[in-house]
């Protein structure tokens, strides 16, 4: 939605074609309800955003012609570098590879491609459409101009991107998002377990070069998941209906901002 707002022809990619019709779904109704609102990003109307996005299963088809490659698979060491061993065996020397990893290490995700000066990561905060921060973290071998074009392409479609010099264990959001729940988790165990059953083990990675850290699991993660679980019931409609208030939420905050810019 981001990219197409900018006016960029985007191409889904899934190994499920039921994934990418879900998702032009969503996207359509998520559009709507932003221009109905009055916040559709861009300058094109709905259907013209939409226009810009297709959707494919064939990876090579997926990048044929592209200029940059968003990888938005899950927070999984092997399964990111099987695609980005696939893609570098398939892309041409003029187009980036971005992953949007939240603290994978650029050099254990690169490191090996013949590509590597072209790779990067860009790791965007959920969801993007409200949130506009993007931490861009190069490979020690990733050519300066890739990090320049990636940086000059987020200001583009209208995001609030950050440069990191070098790789660190979390990048900058994580390191300080991580230390408040590690926190948090000692004063009064502020943690649902699907958070920490996802999150775990990049929490513990990135906290381990503070100190001690927690073990997110045990006794507190269930006493945890019980109290949020009566508080917010765990099911899709349940979840779907937080999702929604978030980014009203959000949507707000953006409004509010827009406005004190303007006066």
């Amino acid at each position: 939605m981001v990219f197409a707002a900018g006016g960029f022809k985007v191409k889904l990619y899934d190994v499920s074609h039921q994934q990418l019709t879900n998702a032009l779904e969503n996207i359509r109704k998520q559009m709507k309800e932003m221009e109905k609102s009055g916040f559709l990003k861009g300058t094109l109307s709905v259907e013209q955003q939409l226009a810009l996005i297709s959707v494919c299963t064939d990876l090579k088809a997926a990048v044929e012609g592209a200029t940059f490659i968003q990888e938005c698979t899950p927070e999984s060491l092997e399964l990111k570098k099987k695609i980005f061993s696939q893609l570098d065996l398939i892309v041409g020397d003029n187009v980036i590879l971005s992953s949007s990893t939240s603290c994978l290490l650029p050099s254990k995700l690169f490191t090996g491609l013949k590509h590597v000066k072209q790779c990067i990561v860009s790791h965007p905060v959920n969801p993007p459409y409200f949130v506009p921060l993007v931490e861009i973290v190069p490979h020690p071998e990733t050519d300066p101009s890739t990090t320049e074009t990636t940086y000059a392409l987020m200001k583009k479609i209208g995001q609030s991107p950050v440069k990191l010099n070098r790789e660190i264990e979390g990048f900058v959001l994580n390191r300080l998002q991580y230390a408040v729940i590690s926190e948090a988790w000692r004063l009064v165990g502020v943690c649902i377990s699907n958070y920490c059953e996802r999150y775990r083990e990049g929490m513990r990675l990135v906290l381990n070069t503070f100190g001690p850290v927690p073990e997110f699991s045990g006794e507190i993660a269930q006493k945890i998941n019980q109290a949020m679980s009566e508080k917010i019931p765990v099911v899709p409609k349940g979840l779907d209906a937080r999702r929604k208030w978030r980014d009203d939420c959000l949507t707000g905050l953006a409004k509010l901002k827009k406005q004190m810019i303007s006066d």
